[in-house]
């Protein structure tokens, strides 16, 4: 009796994790991979019949030029960077967040209506605090909800953030039936502009200088968190293997929850730095997709977007070229550090006969 056994064929290549590098030569495979996305970027340049040094400088000048393109600048970049360090909580723990969206119109939406509510009821400082501390809570909370789940009952966090999107966008849009103004308009308009009761007020003379205040303290609250805490430690050897985590003591299921809490605080934050240091108003465009940019940007790379956004419209006036060019750059640059990254945490081996 004979039988017919038939094996899978292995693939000739496969991706290993590549054991840990060295920091600064880490940094310098980042800094290479930089230079040649601009390398590449010069050769599109040139195709298009222009300097690509010019060009650049232009995009520089767009972005950083004068007082108020960089007033605009650090306006966008900021609530991109709080974003960031949010979700960097979750996906440290390989927990996928794809909620920031929701979490910042969600927390956007807390001090949206703690203006429109207690903002004549209230001495300034102790309003801007009670905004604050509801947009955390309003973006915990809806952190929160999918990690439950996913602690519990072992559900998809991608789709179900993802769903809490569209959700936290329905919320605004009813929260908006009472609060437009003027009535009829379908819109909330600019909330307590006579008193600018809420308004994020000026630092050191800055515009946006608080905006720039919170997302240092954010940063370094993270580092300190992250490298030197207990909770830190847990997060990072969840990510790694929940099976290890268990058999270290570790309560996983309270650290996914106590995880997603803080990544959503921090997004909801980011909805209280656009709505009261920014917009001063509410609608379902007031994430403005920062939620999704801030899962494929690191912190270099946040500005980076807004720098090659802003210059769009410099070099589209100066050159006559689609402000689609600075897209074309920018992925290119997106593409070569992502590749570095790659290139830093992985390799190819070929597979053993």
């Amino acid at each position: 009796m004979s039988s017919n056994v038939t094996h899978a064929k292995e693939p000739l290549f496969r991706m290993v994790k590549r054991d840990a590098i060295p920091q600064k030569k880490a940094w310098m495979i980042r800094a290479a991979a930089f230079l040649l996305s601009l390398a590449t970027g010069a050769v599109v340049i040139m195709m298009l019949g222009h300097n690509p040094f010019s060009v650049y400088i232009s995009m520089i000048k767009g972005a950083w030029g004068t007082k108020t393109v960089s007033y605009e600048t650090i306006k966008i970049a900021i609530p991109l960077l709080i974003t960031a360090i949010g979700i960097s909580f979750a996906f440290k723990m390989k927990f996928w967040n794809i909620g920031a969206e929701g979490q910042i119109l969600i927390g956007g939406a807390c001090s949206a209506a703690v203006m429109i509510y207690a903002g004549d009821k209230m001495s300034p400082v102790l309003l801007l605090i009670v905004m604050f501390v509801a947009s955390a809570l309003g973006g915990m909370i809806w952190g929160m909800i999918p990690a439950v789940f996913k602690a519990y009952w072992n559900t998809n966090e991608t789709l179900f953030t993802l769903m809490l999107n569209y959700v936290a966008m329905q919320v605004v849009t009813y929260c908006i039936v009472f609060w437009e103004n003027p009535k009829g308009s379908n819109t909330v308009g600019i909330i307590n502009q006579a008193t600018q009761a809420g308004w994020l007020p000026e630092l050191f003379g800055q515009k946006y200088g608080w905006n720039v205040l919170i997302v240092l303290i954010l940063t370094v609250g993270m580092f300190i968190y992250l490298k030197y805490c207990k909770q830190g430690y847990e997060i990072a050897v969840v990510g790694e293997s929940e099976n290890t985590a268990k058999y270290a003591g570790i309560h996983v299921k309270k650290v996914i929850i106590r995880t997603m809490a803080i990544s959503g605080a921090i997004c909801g934050i980011a909805g209280f730095v656009i709505v009261s240091g920014a917009s001063h108003t509410i609608s379902t465009a007031t994430a403005g997709g920062r939620g999704f940019t801030a899962i494929i940007v690191a912190w270099l790379v946040s500005f980076g977007i807004v720098f090659m956004n802003q210059g769009a419209v410099q070099i589209a006036t100066q050159y006559g070229l689609n402000e689609n060019a600075s897209d074309v750059i920018l992925g290119i640059i997106l593409f070569f550090l992502i590749g570095a990254e790659f290139f830093i945490n992985y390799r190819v081996k070929r597979t053993k006969k």
